[in-house]
């Protein structure tokens, strides 16, 4: 059960950025020769995808060792899976939840079960396995369902059948977040100026998706409609995802891009140099409460002083009605290693406690507006984002 790492080199942001946009053929030639096939033919086109079904195998971007390092994990079973997804190889809401959803399909690939009976037993302890990765984000639970409902639904055929099915479905999962992605872009666009500062926290864009993004993928949609603007990119401690995949993003596709300590959001919110603020979401609430990553609470409430609107961009599958508000969403807490090290080397003093939740509660009165894809949710958010969830959003 162990990784396969693909190592694509110790490539620099701005190795892979020129290599990305064609701009060094000699640079292009030799990197192109140590990559996968397909993965260099995303890149060459200027698309990423951070998780991907082939050879009958899940491969994901090693997300932890970006920027100073792209590499690609091989995973064929579903303990490798949920390892991956607990250990952050790969992250973001719904990336995590596409993983999730081919962790089922290895688990019914590797089964030794010889009837339908056998199989879908097989698949309720990888799912259980699974779920208790990470307990905050929605999309995680989706995804398993998903593909649970699909095991049900062809109920009594032969366990090869059924596993077919199921590599259909999270392959249409991974294609339909996409599609959605690109959808929420085309709303949220419209909320961004020509020669806008947009602030952004943790990493939302192609790495956390199935490619393109969420609030990432909002900026890149402004972009493509030809206007000029600039991103103000809080690191997000204590992982800074948004050092290491945001400013990696942003710098592979030219997006003028500046990295800021998440302590200084404030001083640029308050000296009137931010447009808007758009965060990602890994569950949000019945009555609009949002939880994301840890720090965004802090962001909102900033905004909110300085009267900058403050927007969540999330797909209508990170919406959990069956939540009544933040107060119900479990909160994960991680290891403590990663606030008192970095990069393996201690910053703390040995036995100082810590705490370290990995997400926060932004209460909904924050939040100008949820950009979903059936366009943006605003206040009130438990008959809007009903709404939104129907697809009846007008």
């Amino acid at each position: 059960m162990r990784d396969t790492h693909v190592s694509l080199g110790t490539l620099s942001w701005w190795r892979v950025y020129f290599f990305a946009k064609g701009r060094s053929r000699r640079g292009l030639s030799r990197t192109m020769r140590v990559l996968p096939g397909r993965l260099a033919a995303r890149l060459k086109e200027g698309t990423m995808r951070s998780v991907w079904w082939e050879d009958a195998a899940l491969k994901v971007i090693d997300q932890r060792k970006l920027p100073a390092e792209f590499a690609v994990v091989v995973w064929s079973d579903y303990h490798s899976v949920a390892r991956g997804i607990t250990e952050m190889i790969v992250r973001g809401a719904p990336a995590i939840g596409i993983a999730a959803a081919f962790g089922l399909v290895l688990a019914a690939n590797s089964s030794p079960a010889t009837t339908y009976g056998e199989l879908l037993s097989d698949l309720e302890r990888a799912y259980a396995v699974l779920l208790a990765t990470r307990p905050t984000a929605v999309n995680l639970r989706r995804g398993l369902e998903r593909i649970m409902d699909a095991a049900r639904r062809v109920s009594g055929e032969a366990p090869a059948a059924v596993t077919e099915r199921l590599l259909h479905e999270a392959q249409d999962l991974a294609s339909e977040d996409d599609a959605l992605n690109r959808r929420m872009g085309a709303h949220g666009a419209a909320l961004i100026a020509d020669g806008a500062t947009v602030l952004t926290h943790c990493n939302t864009g192609a790495l956390a998706t199935a490619g393109f993004g969420t609030a990432l993928g909002v900026i890149r949609s402004a972009v493509e409609q030809g206007k000029r603007l600039r991103v103000l990119v809080d690191e997000t401690r204590p992982r800074e995802q948004g050092a290491r995949l945001t400013a990696w993003e942003l710098l592979h596709d030219g997006i003028p891009a500046t990295l800021i300590v998440d302590s200084a959001a404030g001083y640029f919110l308050r000296r009137g140099e931010v447009a808007l603020v758009l965060v990602g979401a890994d569950c949000v609430a019945a009555n609009g409460d949002v939880a994301n990553k840890i720090g965004t609470y802090q962001v909102a409430v900033l905004a909110g002083e300085n009267g900058v609107p403050f927007y969540v961009v999330a797909p209508t599958a990170t919406i959990d009605l069956s939540v009544p508000s933040g107060d119900d969403i479990p909160i994960e807490e991680r290891d403590a290693a990663e606030v008192t090290h970095i990069a393996g080397v201690a910053i703390a003093p040995q036995g100082v406690a810590v705490a370290n939740p990995a997400f926060d509660i932004t209460p909904h009165r924050y939040i100008t507006g949820i950009v979903t894809e059936h366009g943006i949710a605003h206040p009130p958010f438990a008959l809007s984002l009903r709404r939104a969830v129907e697809g009846n959003l007008a």
